[in-house]
């Protein structure tokens, strides 16, 4: 694998990251994970609003544009050979030294990786859910960033150990469905789509912003609110979203099967899916 490093590609063996950054010493970055389809950077454009929106909160000056953010993805695609890529932008505070800064980061590091990703199933092979017993933990901050301080998750990945068919659903500690460990969560009951809402502070996912844009253009009903664990089980459909796999079906919840495991709502919304990435958005 070849990966970026502040400017220069080369062998990922060969990239190293001071032990000065503050990204390393302290959690202090950010990372977006964007799909590239035949070259192109799908809902860049939110991407790159999510992350400029979290590197002015963390006062961390970036010195580059949206464009050049562009060009340094796709070039690390192509050193990759991946027309079709999974990627990791990740922006971090930069060496600073020992303690916390008082008034920003001037010299932020810029890493993007790029990975081959499989071709995806059809119809999409489902996943299972199970619920954790880590409880997602609130925002640090006003709101919750897609940061380098991924503990949580962490913890929560360990928790459910290597099952590749089962993703983890967190609930908060008032007991309210979250997400899940890598996903966010959506489900239909009664015609109507629901999803958890960004005030529990969940990640404002750019596929989960997308696929309510798309229920909006189908005519399917939407809401986002705060949701018990019952309401899952009044569910017809389930499913999880990220930018890499997409929409993926959810066929059992704790071992109980959901009754339409890719149902009608969640078929119409793959298929707007695919669409937006074959129009570019």
């Amino acid at each position: 694998m070849h990966v970026y490093v502040n400017g220069t590609i080369m062998p990922a063996e060969k990239a190293s990251v001071s032990v000065l950054d503050h990204g390393f010493l302290y959690g202090i970055g950010l990372f977006e994970t964007v799909r590239v389809y035949q070259r192109r950077l799908f809902l860049w454009d939110d991407h790159y609003a999510r992350l400029s929106s979290g590197l002015l909160a963390l006062r961390i000056k970036a010195p580059w544009t949206a464009e050049e953010l562009a060009d340094a993805i796709l070039r690390t695609a192509d050193a990759n050979g991946l027309e079709d890529a999974y990627v990791r932008l990740s922006v971090t505070a930069g060496p600073e030294g020992v303690g916390l800064a008082a008034d920003g980061y001037a010299r932020p590091s810029l890493f993007i990786f790029a990975k081959e990703v499989p071709p995806l199933a059809e119809p999409p092979r489902p996943k299972k859910l199970q619920k954790l017993s880590v409880p997602r933990q609130t925002a640090e901050g006003h709101q919750r960033f897609k940061s380098h301080n991924y503990l949580n998750n962490a913890l929560a990945r360990l928790e459910l150990g290597a099952q590749p068919d089962v993703e983890g659903l967190f609930l908060t500690r008032d007991g309210y469905v979250a997400e899940g460990i890598v996903s966010n969560l959506f489900w239909v009951t009664n015609g109507r789509l629901y999803t958890p809402s960004t005030d529990l502070g969940i990640l404002d996912g750019v596929t989960r912003r997308h696929v309510l844009n798309l229920a909006r253009r189908l005519g399917i009903p939407a809401e986002e609110g705060w949701y018990r664990p019952d309401a899952l089980v009044q569910a017809v459909e389930v499913f999880v979203t990220n930018s890499v796999q997409e929409i993926v079906p959810v066929s059992e919840i704790d071992g109980r099967p959901v009754p339409a495991p890719y149902g009608e709502h969640t078929r119409a919304l793959r298929r707007a899916y695919r669409e937006s990435v074959a129009s570019g958005g």
